[in-house]
C-alpha cells in the first residue's frame, strides 16, 4: 500500500474453532499504517502499533450461544502515526512510501499470564528505579526472584501464588504525608500537522471509539478530551460513536476541557479571535453535553499570550492546563504550579503536569520523575499525569491502568488515582495559599521561527480577522437602521470556524506539510469570498438609498469607516472609465460620509530628486529622504526638526541570514542564525519617482536577495500622514535563509513595547541575562515602537508578526525558506506593507495605535452618484485610550448588540461611549455574552459612562 492519504478496506471473515470455549479469543492486526476495525457498519476498535493497539477483542470468555464465524472490516491508511515523513519524522511525505500489513491472526489471550508479567514488570521497575540506597527496591527485587522460583510457567496452577507475593508487596501503603499523581487518560490529536485535516478526522474515531471501548471495562478510567471541532468532527462523521461518546460524557468518564474551538496557536491570533475560539467552544460544549469547561488546555502550543488570563476569566475559566515550557532551549522554568497574571492584573491557577509530557504511559519511572522533578515541593502535594498516546494512538491502554492499579497505593511510590482535571485543579487550590506568581507572558524560548514561517498563512490570517470585523459592524448597523436585513449569523458561524480551525498550533505558525497548507489557505479564499459578498449586502442595506443612481447628480463616492475614531486619509477611486483618482476624506467614527470634491490637502506633499540620485518627500508632518538604493537616510518630524536616523546609518536595510535549525526546521530560528547577517547590496533598478506629489508621493527601486530572490518596492508617502509606507512584492526563491528589514532609530531605551491582543507589553532592548537573550526574536501584532522620554519611532505592518529591537535597531522578520515539512515552504510571491512612524511625546500620545489599525483597516470606498448627504456615525468613545474593538449582534438572534472594548494605554480611565443607534436598554457582560450580575448601564446625555483599568476588556449588551 502506498501512501498518498487514502485509505483501503480489508474484509476479514473469521471462524473461532469450537474448541476455544471459554477462552478469551482476540482478532490480532499488526501493519504500520493506522487502521479502523468496522463491525455491523460501525467503528468497533482503532488499530495502531505505534500506540501498543494491535488487538480486537472478539469475546472475553467464548460462550457456545456466541457467534463463532464472523465478518468484520479493516479500514487501513496509508500512514503512521505521525504521517508518512520520508526519512525522518518532520521530513515531507512520502508519496512512494509503502505500507505493509504483517499479521492477521485469530489468538487465544492468556489474562493469567499477562497479569503476572505486569506485576513483574512493576516489581522490577521499583527495584532499578527506587535506587540501592533505598530499602523498598530490595523488597521489591527479592518479591520478583521468589516469584520467579514460585512459578512454573507449564503449571498454570503455580500462578495464583506467585501473583499473591506481588500483592503483598503492592497492598504496604503509604504514610499520610506522601504525594498524589493524578492520572488523567488523554491523547492529543493535533488537528492537522504531517497530514491533513481529513486524516485528523478518522484519528480522532480511531481514537476515541478505542477510548470507550476501554471505558466499557473500566468504568473508573477518565479521558480529558479537548478541540470542539474535533467533537463537531466525530458528530457529522461518526455519529453512532458520537452518541456513545455523550453517554460517557454524561457519566463523568470523557470529560470534555480547554473551552476553544482548537488548541490554537498561543501568540499569533488577535484578541478578538481568542475570545471567538471561547466562544465557540464554550457554546458547543454548553449546547452538547449541558456545560461549559472549567480549565483552559494548551499542552502543545508555541509560548501564551500575557492577555489569556483575562480571555480566559472572561469565559468562565479559572485553571489552565500546559506542559511546553519545558521544552525551553534555554532557562528552566521555576515553577510546576503557580499563579499566571495578566497584563491587567487578572490570575490563573496554572500547572504543569511535573514530568514533563501528556503522553505517559504509567509506568514507575513516570510516577517518581513527577514527584522529584516537581518545582513547588512543599507548596503542593498533588500533580497531573496525563497518560496515553497521542495523535491517533488511541490514548490510554489497558497495560497502563493495570500498571496504576498496582501503584494505587503502595509504599515508596507516590499514591496514583485516576482522577479527573476538576478533582486536581480543586486539590491545588485547597493548597494554594503559598504559590508564587508568574506576572507577564509565558514566552517558549524555542519554535521562535512559527512566527514567520509560511508567511501566506499569517497574511491570510490577518485578513480574514479584518473581513470579520468589518462584516460583523456594517451588517450590525444595517439590522440596527431598520429594514428587513437579516443578520448573516449561520453563514458568519461557519466563516468564523474556518479561521478558528486554521489557527491551530501547528497550522498558523506554519509547522505543517504542504497538503495542510493548500486546505488553509482555501479557507482563506472562501472567507474572502463570502466575506466580500456579505460585505456588499450589508453596505447594500445600510446605504441603500445613497447607491441609488441620481439624475443629473455627478460622481460621487461612499466611503465606509470601520474603525471607531474619525479618518481623514487619502483613498484610490476608480472613475467610471477605469481610470484611478486620489482624494483626500474625511469619515466620521464607524459610519460613513459620501465624497463628491475631494479635499484640498492643507499641505501638498513635495517630491524631489536630488542630483545625487536620492529622493526627499515632504508632507509638512515628516521630511524623508532615500537613497538611490532605497535606504531611509533621514526621517524627521517636520514642526521639531527631530531626527530618527542616527548619523551614518542605514534605515530600510534589509538583510539576509543562514537559517539553518539544529532539527525544527519550520519551528526554530537559532540565535546563531544572527552571526550570518549579511547586507543586501545588489540594486537590480535604482529608486526613480513613481508619483509625483500633490496627495501622495511615490518612489520605487529593486533588489536581488540572495541567489535567485527579487524584492520591489514601493515608497509611499500620504498628505497629512504621520507615517511612511513601504509596498513591497518579493520573488522569494531561497533555501534556508532568512529575510528581515531594520530600522536603526535615534533613540535610547532599555525595552521596546510590542502590541499584543488588546494591549501591549515591553521586552528588553538588551541582552543582560539569560532570559534576556533567550528573547532575540520575538513576535508582536500590528505595531512595535522604541521611544525615550518625548520621542520615539514606531514600525507598523499589515501582517507579519516575527520582530526584534536590539539596542537602538527596530527589525521586522519578512520571509523564512524553510524545507521541511514543507519543501515548498514560502517559494513563491509575496506582497505585504510596513511602515515607519517617527513620533514626540509618548506612542500613546502620538496615536500610533490608531494608525497602526489604519493601516490595517484600509477605509471602503463605493462608487455612486448620488447628491450631498450627511456623514453618520454609529458609535465614538470619548478617550483615545479606548479601543471599540468589536461591533456584532448577540447569539442566540434578537435585536441585541455585543460591543467589545478595551483600555489601550495601560491606563486607568472614565470613558463615554455615545451611539446614535436606538439603544432601549445596556448592560455589561462577560466574554461568553452572560449579562453580568448588577451589570445595567444607565444611558445618559453623554453616552454610557464606563471604568476602565489597563488594559482591560469590557463587553457590553445594547438591547435595540
Amino acid at each position: 500500500l502506498s501512501s498518498r492519504w487514502e485509505t483501503c478496506w480489508f474484509k476479514v471473515e473469521l471462524s473461532i474453532p469450537p474448541a476455544w470455549a471459554g477462552q478469551e479469543v482476540h482478532f490480532v492486526w499488526e501493519s504500520d499504517g493506522e487502521g479502523m476495525v468496522w463491525r455491523d457498519a460501525q467503528p468497533v476498535q482503532g488499530l495502531t502499533k505505534e500506540g501498543e493497539k494491535t488487538s480486537y477483542i472478539l469475546t472475553s470468555s467464548l460462550k457456545e450461544t456466541e457467534p463463532h464465524s464472523l465478518t468484520l472490516y479493516v479500514e487501513l491508511a496509508c500512514n503512521g502515526l505521525f504521517g508518512a515523513g520520508k526519512g525522518s519524522m518532520i521530513a515531507p511525505p512520502d508519496p512512494d512510501r509503502m505500507f505493509t500489513l504483517s499479521k492477521a491472526e485469530l489468538v487465544v489471550f492468556n489474562r493469567d499470564v499477562y497479569e503476572l508479567l505486569v506485576d513483574l514488570e512493576i516489581l522490577l521497575d521499583m527495584a532499578q528505579q527506587l535506587g540501592e540506597e533505598n530499602q523498598r527496591s530490595f523488597q521489591a527485587l527479592y518479591t520478583a526472584n521468589q516469584m520467579v522460583n514460585v512459578c512454573d510457567v507449564t503449571d498454570p496452577s503455580t500462578f495464583p501464588a506467585a501473583r499473591q507475593l506481588a500483592a503483598a508487596i503492592f497492598s504496604q501503603r503509604n504514610g499520610e504525608s506522601q504525594h498524589t499523581v493524578h492520572a488523567v487518560g488523554h491523547c492529543h490529536i493535533d488537528s492537522a500537522w504531517l497530514w491533513p485535516y481529513e486524516e485528523t478526522i478518522r484519528k480522532c474515531a480511531r481514537s476515541w471509539v478505542t477510548v470507550v471501548r476501554l471505558m466499557e471495562c473500566n468504568p473508573e478510567l477518565t479521558f480529558a478530551c479537548s478541540q470542539a471541532q474535533q467533537f463537531e468532527w466525530v458528530q457529522s462523521w461518526y455519529p453512532g460513536l458520537y452518541a456513545q461518546i455523550q453517554d460517557f460524557v454524561a457519566k463523568g468518564q470523557f470529560i470534555p476541557v480547554g473551552g476553544t474551538w482548537v488548541e490554537m496557536d498561543g501568540n499569533l491570533p488577535s484578541g478578538e479571535s481568542m475570545v471567538r475560539q471561547f466562544l465557540q467552544g464554550q457554546r458547543f460544549f454548553q449546547e452538547q453535553f449541558g456545560r461549559i469547561c472549567s480549565e483552559f488546555w494548551l499542552p502543545d502550543t508555541f509560548g501564551y499570550s500575557a492577555q489569556l488570563p483575562q480571555l480566559m476569566r472572561g469565559c468562565g475559566i479559572r485553571r489552565f492546563l500546559t506542559q511546553k515550557l519545558s521544552w525551553n532551549l534555554v532557562n528552566t522554568f521555576p515553577h510546576h504550579t503557580f499563579f499566571w497574571e495578566g497584563i491587567d492584573g487578572s490570575r490563573v491557577l496554572t500547572h504543569f503536569p511535573p514530568g514533563d509530557s501528556y503522553g505517559m504511559h504509567g509506568r514507575v519511572e513516570e510516577m517518581l520523575k513527577t514527584v522529584k522533578s516537581n518545582k513547588d515541593k512543599g507548596r503542593v502535594n498533588h500533580s497531573a499525569l496525563l497518560f496515553g498516546f497521542g495523535d491517533g494512538g488511541g490514548g490510554p491502554t489497558q497495560k497502563m491502568l493495570d500498571r496504576m492499579k498496582r501503584m494505587r497505593d503502595t509504599d515508596g511510590l507516590p499514591r496514583v488515582q485516576i482522577s479527573t482535571p476538576d478533582q486536581l485543579f480543586s486539590a491545588l487550590e485547597k493548597e494554594s495559599s503559598q504559590l508564587c506568581t508568574w506576572v507577564g507572558e509565558l514566552f517558549l524560548e524555542l519554535h521562535n521561527g512559527t512566527y514567520t514561517t509560511q508567511a501566506q498563512i499569517k497574511k491570510g490570517n490577518r485578513e480574514c480577522e479584518r473581513i470579520l470585523h468589518d462584516v460583523e459592524v456594517l451588517s450590525t448597523l444595517a439590522v440596527a437602521r431598520g429594514g428587513t436585513f437579516q443578520y448573516p449569523a449561520s453563514q458568519l458561524q461557519r466563516l468564523w470556524r474556518l479561521l478558528l480551525l486554521n489557527q491551530f498550533h501547528d497550522v498558523l505558525p506554519g509547522s505543517c506539510i504542504q497538503l495542510v497548507v493548500e486546505d488553509a489557505l482555501q479557507y482563506y479564499t472562501e472567507i474572502r469570498r463570502a466575506g466580500a459578498r456579505l460585505q456588499e449586502e450589508a453596505v447594500q442595506s445600510l446605504c441603500g438609498e445613497l447607491l441609488q443612481p441620481k439624475a443629473g447628480s455627478a460622481e460621487s463616492t461612499l466611503v465606509l469607516n470601520t474603525l471607531p475614531w474619525e479618518r481623514t486619509e487619502v483613498i484610490s477611486r476608480t472613475g467610471p472609465d477605469g481610470t484611478e483618482t486620489l482624494a483626500l476624506v474625511t469619515v466620521p467614527s464607524m459610519g460613513y460620509a459620501i465624497v463628491r470634491e475631494p479635499l484640498l490637502s492643507p499641505q501638498p506633499v513635495a517630491v524631489r530628486k536630488q542630483e545625487d540620485g536620492s529622493i526627499a518627500m515632504e508632507n509638512g508632518v515628516i521630511a524623508v529622504c532615500l537613497d538611490m538604493m532605497g535606504h531611509l537616510t533621514s526621517l524627521q518630524l517636520v514642526d521639531s526638526e527631530r531626527e530618527s536616523v542616527p548619523d551614518g546609518c542605514y534605515a530600510n536595510q534589509f538583510a539576509l541570514f543562514d537559517d539553518v535549525p539544529l532539527y525544527w526546521d519550520a519551528w526554530d530560528v537559532m540565535d546563531y542564525h544572527l552571526e550570518t547577517r549579511k547586507p543586501v547590496t545588489t540594486l537590480l533598478k535604482p529608486l526613480e519617482i513613481t508619483l509625483a506629489g500633490g496627495l501622495r508621493a511615490s518612489a520605487s527601486f529593486s533588489l536581488q536577495i540572495g541567489e535567485s530572490s527579487t524584492l520591489t518596492q514601493e515608497i509611499i508617502l500620504d498628505a497629512t500622514c504621520p507615517y511612511l509606507r513601504f509596498l513591497t512584492q518579493v520573488e522569494w526563491k531561497e533555501a534556508h535563509k532568512f529575510l528581515k528589514v531594520e530600522f536603526p532609530v535615534q533613540a535610547r531605551s532599555t525595552n521596546a513595547t510590542y502590541e499584543i491582543q488588546f494591549g501591549h507589553l515591553q521586552r528588553p532592548t538588551h541582552w543582560n541575562t539569560s532570559w534576556d537573550w533567550a528573547r532575540f526574536e520575538v513576535w508582536a501584532h500590528k505595531w512595535l515602537d522604541l521611544s525615550e522620554h518625548g520621542f520615539g519611532v514606531a514600525l507598523l505592518n499589515d501582517c507579519k508578526y516575527g520582530a526584534s529591537a536590539h539596542r537602538n535597531v527596530l527589525s521586522l522578520s519578512l520571509l523564512r525558506a524553510p524545507k521541511s515539512p514543507d519543501a515548498t515552504a514560502d517559494i513563491t510571491h509575496h506582497q505585504f506593507t510596513y511602515a515607519v512612524m517617527p513620533h514626540l511625546g509618548s506612542f500613546q500620545d502620538a496615536g500610533v495605535i490608531q494608525h497602526a489599525y489604519n493601516l490595517n483597516f484600509p477605509l471602503h470606498t463605493v462608487p455612486t452618484s448620488s447628491a450631498q448627504c450627511p456623514a453618520w456615525s454609529a458609535f465614538s468613545v470619548s478617550s483615545p485610550a479606548i479601543v471599540l474593538e468589536t461591533v456584532k449582534q448577540a447569539s442566540p438572534q434578537g435585536r441585541t448588540v455585543v460591543v467589545r472594548l478595551y483600555e489601550a494605554h495601560g491606563s486607568t480611565v472614565v470613558a463615554w461611549l455615545q451611539t446614535s443607534l436606538p439603544v432601549k436598554e445596556a448592560m455589561l457582560c462577560d466574554l461568553l455574552e452572560r449579562p453580568a450580575v448588577q451589570g445595567r448601564l444607565p444611558l445618559e446625555q453623554q453616552g454610557m459612562r464606563l471604568s476602565f483599568t489597563p488594559f482591560r476588556v469590557l463587553s457590553i449588551l445594547l438591547v435595540l
